[in-house]
């Protein structure tokens, strides 16, 4: 049995400021996280994942602002280049605001589709910094994150949406 995303008719409640800062600072843990070997290069970016969904969903909560945000604390963690997952981040922003209304005409199958390109765009983003800053280049590997972070997407999408939910009345049951 699949959960559709949010149905036509359901009415959802307003997301809590709450789960939207423990939602990215988990996906910040995620990153974090001592992934092996191979693991590392599937492994998607949790952050650009879960600041997709929310600039997708929410665009008015979370943005521009969130995004350069949590790509500087994402640089800070990672001690990459300082601003390279800011800069990325804000271009995931950007783009995910513009597409917004797009994307949630879909169902979750389909909108991995519209995913894929944004996080191939944010990790290309992140590789060219690199490669301008003197780093070599480690191979196509490195876009195999991306293709994971897609076919997450509705999974997390299902996982994000669960809160929002009306509680089912149980007179109706």
């Amino acid at each position: 049995m699949s959960v559709p995303a949010a149905r036509a008719h359901e009415i959802l409640s307003p997301v809590k400021p709450g789960l939207i800062a423990v939602s990215l600072i988990a996906a910040l843990f995620f990153n974090l996280l001592p992934w092996p070997g191979v693991m590392l290069f599937v492994r998607p970016d949790f952050v650009a994942l879960t600041l997709l969904y929310w600039c997708i969903h929410r665009p008015h909560k979370v943005g521009f602002w969130t995004a350069w945000f949590m790509g500087l604390l994402m640089d800070i963690a990672d001690g990459a280049v300082f601003g390279q997952h800011a800069l990325a981040y804000a271009l995931l922003a950007y783009l995910a605001i513009l597409l917004h209304r797009r994307v949630l005409m879909f169902g979750l199958r389909k909108q991995i589709w519209h995913v894929l390109p944004v996080l191939l765009l944010t990790q290309m983003a992140i590789l060219l910094i690199n490669i301008y800053s003197g780093a070599n280049f480690i191979g196509w590997g490195i876009f195999l994150s991306s293709i994971t972070g897609a076919l997450l997407w509705p999974a997390l999408s299902i996982l994000l949406l669960l809160p929002q939910r009306p509680k089912p009345d149980p007179e109706e049951i």
